[in-house]
């Protein structure tokens, strides 16, 4: 718990509610003559009405544990903005693309302050951590080699939201199961390595005289990245179980239907019943025009469940998390033991 609020403490001081001069000093180094506070308020206001809502923060919180269990102790704190504002950002722009109208028990940031404003103020939160960056007082050769890591990891990002939009957006196109695998390792998988990978690095820097100690940095970070990764496919494929069930706080049961999301549920329902194109389709469309009212998004989700792949897809996503669990609890000792059953 003491961690957690040592992560809201250090996401407040860079999205404060009130910027002020101070402020604009810290962000935008040197511009601060050139933009006025309503101007600035302007940039950040929806990015940090989506960050002050919450959300379970496991991203932040497993950079910092890594990053303790490896000795780093709080290192890595000043660079949790890095994982947790781009997130947000994805959010910002996946709501706008999907054309959702809530997130985290709120109207979507797009409705409230228009798609101009998101699509920048959106843009603007993925670059923000930059600065964190830049007044992180680590190594020069270990800064370096986060920034080149923060823009390899943005660019596998987005490659992983293109593959999502195009084939929610053109039915016709059915991926296979290696496709939408991979699909979730760059979207969903690509921030959770970022942060187990940055808080190798972060502790290793405070080593950074030896020469050993990088050695094993590399190692550790390719092995606990990994499991970060799985860990966050894990965790996509139960969210789009949860869309599909139980629903997810802060999102409307079925709005997946309503998106054309394809889904593992979906995916393993199509491959296996290839004569349920159609059925499917309908349903897509039929939600598409109506909102998950339609009775057509609870027609789909009876199916999927008598078909038996929502348990089926919950059941791979729960491997993958205790897969990952093993690898950090042996790599990360106690400190990393218990931290998946925290965002299950």
């Amino acid at each position: 718990m003491q961690r957690i609020e040592k992560i809201e403490a250090v996401l407040r001081d860079w999205l404060p509610e009130k910027p002020g001069a101070a402020w604009m000093a810290k962000v935008f180094r040197g511009l601060e003559n050139a933009v006025s506070p309503a101007q600035a308020r302007a940039l950040i206001e929806g990015g940090w009405d989506l960050v002050n809502r919450g959300g379970k923060r496991w991203r932040p919180l497993l950079m910092a544990l890594v990053c303790e269990s490896l000795g780093g102790g709080d290192a890595s704190l000043p660079l949790t903005p890095l994982v947790e504002f781009c997130h947000n950002a994805s959010l910002i722009h996946d709501d706008l693309e999907d054309n959702s109208d809530e997130r985290r028990g709120k109207p979507a940031i797009h409705l409230l302050y228009g798609s101009d404003t998101a699509i920048n103020g959106g843009a603007f939160l993925y670059f923000l951590p930059l600065a964190c960056l830049e007044a992180w007082e680590g190594p020069p050769e270990w800064k370096d080699m986060m920034y080149r890591l923060w823009g390899g990891y943005m660019r596998r990002l987005h490659l992983g939201q293109s593959m999502d939009i195009t084939w929610h957006r053109d039915f016709s196109s059915l991926p296979n199961l290696d496709e939408y695998d991979r699909m979730c390792r760059l979207k969903t998988g690509c921030l959770a390595r970022l942060a187990a990978v940055l808080g190798v690095y972060a502790a290793a820097a405070c080593q950074t005289g030896s020469p050993a100690a990088q050695k094993t940095a590399h190692a550790a970070a390719e092995t606990l990245g990994l499991a970060a990764e799985n860990l966050g496919v894990g965790f996509q494929i139960l969210d789009d179980v949860k869309n599909l069930t139980t629903g997810i706080p802060g999102k409307k049961r079925g709005d997946d239907v309503v998106e054309g999301k394809k889904s593992l549920p979906v995916l393993l329902y199509l491959h296996r019943r290839p004569e349920k194109r159609d059925f499917t389709a309908r349903c897509f469309q039929a939600a598409r025009k109506a909102g998950t009212q339609a009775p057509e998004v609870e027609e789909l989700i009876g199916e999927l469940d008598r078909a038996g792949v929502l348990q089926e897809a919950e059941e791979q996503g729960r491997t993958l998390i205790l897969e990952a669990k093993k690898i950090l609890s042996a790599d990360g000792g106690d400190l990393l033991a218990g931290f998946t059953d925290l965002i299950v």
